[in-house]
């Protein structure tokens, strides 16, 4: 299903529609404030595992992420010191990916790598739908493959027709960014800018 969605004032019952699929264990792809991204209910593992096989990623090789409504939610997932709190509240919602050491409330499949990378992005849309769902939303972006026209990832349209037989939902929130997040690591003493993409760290 291809589901209009705009930056405000959205059916609720649209919102609901969405919020059923994945707590039905379904996967919806919509758009953030970089790339448009795959995404399920984070708690649930075999959801989880069908964008792994997807994406053609391994899940205990490969960095996940969760958006996370609030920094509140985020501290049932994920532990950050208060230096960390204060630069993740200055930068979020953004387009930044935290790297954090994950709590016991992951699921397996995210504890084995006993890392997690979190997301607030600035988009209303999923911020929206994280918020009403009350759980984290498992996140990657769309693949795209080498030589691939850039528009399959930025185009809901176009995600859709390649995309839309794999996946109970996609979003369309009009033409996305492509460009991706930039991903901070503060699993260390030291918070590490591990990959520059869009956006500014204010430490």
């Amino acid at each position: 299903m291809l589901l209009k969605m705009y930056d405000s004032n959205n059916d609720p019952q649209k919102i609901q529609e969405v919020i059923n699929v994945l707590n039905d264990g379904g996967i919806i792809i919509y758009p953030t404030d970089t790339m448009y991204a795959i995404g399920c209910h984070g708690l649930k593992e075999r959801a989880i595992e069908k964008i792994c096989s997807i994406k053609g990623i391994d899940p205990r090789k490969n960095n996940l992420s969760l958006i996370c409504y609030d920094l509140s939610t985020i501290s049932e997932y994920a532990k950050m010191s208060n230096v960390v709190f204060k630069i993740m509240k200055a930068n979020l919602p953004g387009p930044f990916t935290f790297i954090l050491s994950g709590t016991n409330k992951l699921p397996k499949i995210f504890r084995n790598r006993k890392e997690v990378g979190v997301r607030m992005p600035d988009n209303n849309i999923i911020n929206d739908i994280a918020k009403q769902l009350d759980f984290p939303i498992m996140t990657t972006t769309v693949p795209i493959g080498e030589g691939e026209d850039t528009e399959y990832a930025t185009n809901p349209e176009l995600i859709y027709e390649k995309f839309g037989h794999l996946v109970d939902i996609v979003i369309d929130g009009g033409v996305g960014d492509y460009s991706p997040s930039t991903i901070v690591d503060c699993t260390g003493e030291y918070v590490d800018i591990v990959r520059q993409g869009k956006g500014e760290l204010v430490i």
